[in-house]
């Protein structure tokens, strides 16, 4: 039988946790492979580590299932659960710094579907990049979410909302529950402070750019010389 527009059409937020309350499976697991990645986003953005990031998302799906029957829609479902992923974050973050725990910046980069080590190879667009193209790239990346992470608290939540996972003005607010006005301010000073420490960083790579030394100096070298041979005899 024909498949019909209905059977075709996602479940809205409504049906989707009416069904979760109901415990369907599969419509959990549909709710959290839609919001994982900014959900997770969300919580490394708080907590600056990838392995503490993963346990917040977790429990904070697990307290989800548990309350989804109070649900009403009164918000976007993703905005519901993004309120959880905080409260959760910060309940950890204020456990950690009354533990005294520091946490690297240096901690695990984030490791998605798709993504691989530079010497694993990386796919663009189906097609392999060389490997120079690849550690450039991964370099780049690690750079960045180096600055991100280095980011005050409050700007890199904002930041990462905004610019990565872009979502509107209106419903980084409602996720984090301040004012417009104060997500455009932080949006703003994000920017501006993650623009100044990459162009520090920026300039102090230039330095070492295109390389010479090592093994292209010694290739060059190798093969001019074995041709001038060739031009003596």
């Amino acid at each position: 039988m024909p498949t019909t527009a209905a059977a075709q059409r996602q479940p809205d937020d409504a049906e989707l946790a009416r069904r979760i309350a109901q415990r369907d499976e599969r419509a959990f697991e549909a709710m959290m492979r839609a919001h994982n990645r900014m959900l997770f986003r969300l919580a490394r953005s708080i907590l600056a580590d990838d392995a503490e990031a993963e346990d917040a998302l977790q429990e904070a799906y697990l307290a989800a299932y548990r309350g989804i029957a109070g649900f009403r829609g009164g918000a976007k479902l993703s905005t519901w659960l993004a309120r959880i992923v905080i409260n959760e974050s910060y309940g950890r973050l204020r456990k950690r710094r009354q533990a005294g725990v520091v946490v690297s910046l240096e901690s695990a980069r984030i490791d998605e579907g798709g993504d691989r080590r530079p010497e694993e190879g990386i796919m663009v667009e189906g097609t392999a990049e060389r490997p120079e193209a690849a550690a450039m790239r991964a370099e780049l990346r690690r750079m960045l979410e180096r600055r991100i992470d280095a980011l005050p608290e409050q700007f890199r939540i904002v930041f990462m909302l905004r610019d990565v996972e872009e979502m509107s003005v209106e419903e980084t607010a409602e996720c984090l529950d301040v004012p417009a006005a104060t997500v455009r301010t932080r949006s703003f000073r994000a920017r501006a402070l993650l623009r100044e420490s990459l162009s520090r960083d920026l300039d102090a790579e230039t330095v070492d750019a295109f390389a010479f030394a090592g093994e292209r100096c010694d290739r060059i070298v190798a093969n001019v010389l074995e041709r001038a041979r060739l031009i003596n005899h």
